[in-house]
């Protein structure tokens, strides 16, 4: 086995194991034993069909006619046990399928969102793209196509050995002559099925191989092009007043392009591979009967005998079919599990880069100033924008910072926030509980203007009289009545107002320290100057750290620092008059 297919199966082992060890694996092996039993039983029916074929066959023959009703009717009873296994079979692979993803889709989204891996994942290539895909779509696919793959393997391996034994007992010896010698083949059906199927299976492999490649591409290309409707969407304002229709068209057009081309690429390699599975499939509906056709028409075998010999024989060709009838799903099924694998190792590596610990160490403890010692900033590409800085926020003394923009002031909050991983230094901040961020964009959360103004507190935990008071006091007093309208209210309300709702948030979290990134600068000046006055008016005990380009913001501050650059070189932190 090749390196490559050993790290494929420790990969899926990975993805496969972890949910019939946790909570609910006694929930979950008990539902997959009993689909797996009706699965067998399934294959015991079809050996008391193949039975039946003999008798009922025999009887036409014959023509015995109290022999062909009863055989009749053992085919409805036959019947009527087949259908409703395959009708609860469906049903139970199908609850555990939605269970078994179900947990997955938890897993995955919480290794997504903890530890802020969904924000580490957009500062540097892991080799994950699309991570909503690989959590809603992959997932999805992953537990369906294994449980598919799997049952149906596990169907055709006992469909296989159950029915050699019955091809063998039936299909007696074949005498070839050659000169003086005569050459006896015992059980000859059972190893012309199995030549026949093993040379299909092999020829299927050679021809459909590459379809795991352009599957894998399809699914990329298709997230993709996806996404960037998306991208339309929610920025459709932006884009109508750029009049960027011409712009956005062209990129979408180039993104489909990917997806048309590789499409074409999986039509031919399939085209090619159709026309070799359908010539096979049709070949072996009368393959067995031109194999079994020497026995039955020298006497050894009656018409029930012929029928019966076709269909152990087109069983175990069947069965040693399946993996030619899965290929194209097979293909698709792996393609979805590289890609998981690949968001499962990125989880793992950035995981792997905390337990070793950021080259910068915060310290977090109640009621501790914000201080740095030796804070040197970088990008992912190692590039420095602050270098060697040492500073200290005082509480109660509200500081203003300034500095040209792309010298690295959101980097710096972000870095006191502890989301920023990239550079070297010590941090002490506050606790989480005493220190809120307000950036220049707020997120607002899809559903109702409660949920958008407390967010990040749950929905229905902060009293709406709060809340209402709370939006008057940031001049929104048109929203008071809209606690319980529902909508996207990034593109329902102006960014202006989107500023004013994050100041509401920031009056009811009333946290000890108030981190400001340019948070008003969707504002006109008077608006401006009236929320600081808000803020230190309704905020009294908090100590406020602004950055801002309006130099009357800074009037509102007791203290300010500058970022200076020397040319391109890393910025400074500078105290300012």
């Amino acid at each position: 086995m090749s390196k490559t297919y050993r790290q494929f199966l420790r990969d899926l082992w990975q993805l496969v194991v972890p949910y019939w060890v946790s909570e609910e694996r006694w929930h979950a092996r008990g539902l997959l034993a009993l689909i797996i039993a009706m699965v067998l039983g399934q294959v015991y029916v079809n050996v008391l069909f193949n039975e039946w074929n003999n008798l009922f066959y025999n009887a036409l023959q014959d023509r015995k006619f109290d022999e062909f009703l009863h055989q009749l009717g053992r085919f409805c009873i036959l019947a009527t046990i087949s259908i409703v296994n395959q009708v609860y079979r469906v049903y139970l692979r199908q609850m555990l399928q939605i269970r078994w993803r179900s947990w997955l889709t938890r897993q995955y989204a919480g290794d997504w969102l903890v530890g802020r891996n969904y924000y580490r994942l957009q500062l540097a290539d892991y080799g994950t793209d699309n991570p909503d895909q690989r959590i809603s779509e992959d997932l999805k696919d992953f537990v369906e196509k294994t449980l598919l793959l799997g049952l149906g393997f596990i169907g055709n391996a006992v469909t296989l050995v159950s029915f050699l034994s019955i091809l063998w007992s039936l299909s007696g010896a074949l005498a070839i002559p050659l000169g003086a010698f005569v050459i006896t083949v015992p059980g000859y059906m059972v190893w012309v099925a199995l030549v026949y199927s093993a040379l299909g299976t092999w020829l299927t492999h050679k021809i459909g191989r590459p379809l795991v490649l352009l599957n894998f591409q399809q699914q990329h290309y298709e997230a993709d092009f996806r996404f960037s409707l998306v991208r339309v969407r929610e920025n459709a304002e932006s884009i109508a007043l750029y009049r960027g229709e011409a712009s956005e068209q062209q990129s979408l057009r180039e993104r489909f392009a990917y997806i048309v081309t590789n499409w074409w690429g999986i039509m031919r390699r399939q085209r090619t591979l159709t026309w070799f599975t359908a010539g096979f499939s049709q070949v072996a509906d009368v393959f067995p009967f031109l194999v079994a056709a020497p026995r039955y028409f020298s006497g050894a075998i009656q018409l029930g005998g012929l029928m019966q010999t076709a269909s152990a024989f087109g069983q175990v060709q069947g069965a040693m079919s399946w993996f030619i009838d899965s290929y194209v799903g097979i293909a698709a099924w792996k393609a979805t599990v590289d890609r998981l694998t690949s968001f499962h190792n990125a989880m793992r590596t950035i995981a792997a880069e905390d337990a070793e610990g950021t080259r910068i160490t915060v310290q977090r403890s109640s009621g501790a100033p914000v201080t740095a010692t030796g804070l040197t900033l970088e990008l992912p590409d190692g590039r420095v924008l602050i270098a060697q800085a040492d500073l200290a926020f005082e509480p109660g003394v509200s500081t203003y910072v300034s500095g040209p923009s792309g010298a690295g002031k959101s980097t710096l909050f972000r870095a006191i926030a502890g989301i920023w991983p990239y550079g070297f230094g010590h941090l002490t901040v506050p606790d989480d509980a005493e220190i809120f961020f307000l950036p220049q964009k707020p997120y607002l959360p899809i559903g109702s203007l409660r949920r958008a103004v407390s967010y990040p507190s749950p929905e229905g935990e902060v009293d709406d009289e709060a809340i209402r008071q709370a939006l008057r006091d940031s001049l929104l007093p048109q929203l008071v009545v809209r606690l319980d309208e529902q909508g996207h209210w990034a593109q329902m309300l102006s960014p202006g107002e989107q500023q004013r709702v994050a100041i509401a948030r920031a009056l009811l979290q009333a946290p000890a320290w108030l981190f400001l990134d340019e948070a008003t600068s969707a504002l006109d000046e008077e608006t401006e100057t009236a929320i600081y006055r808000l803020l230190r008016d309704k905020l009294p005990g908090t100590t406020i750290v602004s950055i801002a380009h309006r130099p009357a913001i800074a009037d509102f501050h007791r203290r300010r620092i500058e970022l200076r650059r020397n040319g391109a070189g890393p910025a400074q932190l500078m105290e300012a008059a």
